[in-house]
């Protein structure tokens, strides 16, 4: 085995590092996971997280794997897709804390942010674009329905406004599913 062939040891302590972290994180949620239990899980020493990671919100930007486990829309009459996504994210954020903690993350790091992004933008605006949507169109409206899915949650679950904490999800569902389903299947802008 020639050395180019090799794993790399760093290679082997960056996967032991993340796999412990996707535990620990799972485990114990992202406040209470600490990165002197990560690298105790990992058994190595916690200098090397931060080696690897630079801090506790790097380390959870890149072990963050989140599925946001969206229902097959194709088999959703098109007339109430609106509905089906805001009620599907509110029960998914009800159960999860860890979109919740990627968020937090995501405001002050740059490694979650790109996370978050890429989380979103795959797996939102594959399913716009499974839906026969114009092409043209469809990254925007994905970005779009985003942009209501995570202000939403922001307001809800991270700064915990009164009228929306407070609110019950069926209430959400009606006020949010409308400009979902706008966004969805509405006629783009003429400007667009």
């Amino acid at each position: 085995m020639t050395a180019a062939s090799r794993p790399r040891r760093s290679d082997a302590t960056r996967a032991a590092i993340l796999r412990a972290a996707r535990e620990r994180f799972a485990a114990d949620g992202y406040d209470r996971a600490t990165i002197r239990a990560i690298a105790a899980d990992a058994r190595i020493d916690p200098s090397m997280v931060m080696r690897y990671y630079g801090s506790k919100e790097g380390l959870f930007a890149a072990a963050a794997e989140f599925d946001l486990r969206l229902p097959e829309l194709a088999a959703v009459p098109a007339e109430q897709l609106g509905e089906v996504l805001v009620r599907h994210f509110l029960d998914r954020w009800e159960g999860d804390e860890t979109l919740a903690a990627l968020i937090r993350t995501a405001s002050t790091n740059p490694g979650a942010a790109e996370r978050m992004r890429g989380i979103f933008a795959e797996q939102i605006g594959a399913a716009v674009v499974r839906l026969g949507t114009d092409p043209a169109t469809a990254a925007r409206r994905a970005g779009l329905i985003t942009s209501q899915i995570l202000g939403l949650a922001f307001t809800r679950y991270i700064v915990r406004l009164p009228p929306m904490a407070e609110a019950a999800p069926e209430e959400l569902v009606a006020w949010v599913a409308p400009t979902i389903q706008r966004y969805l299947t509405g006629p783009a802008p003429a400007s667009a």
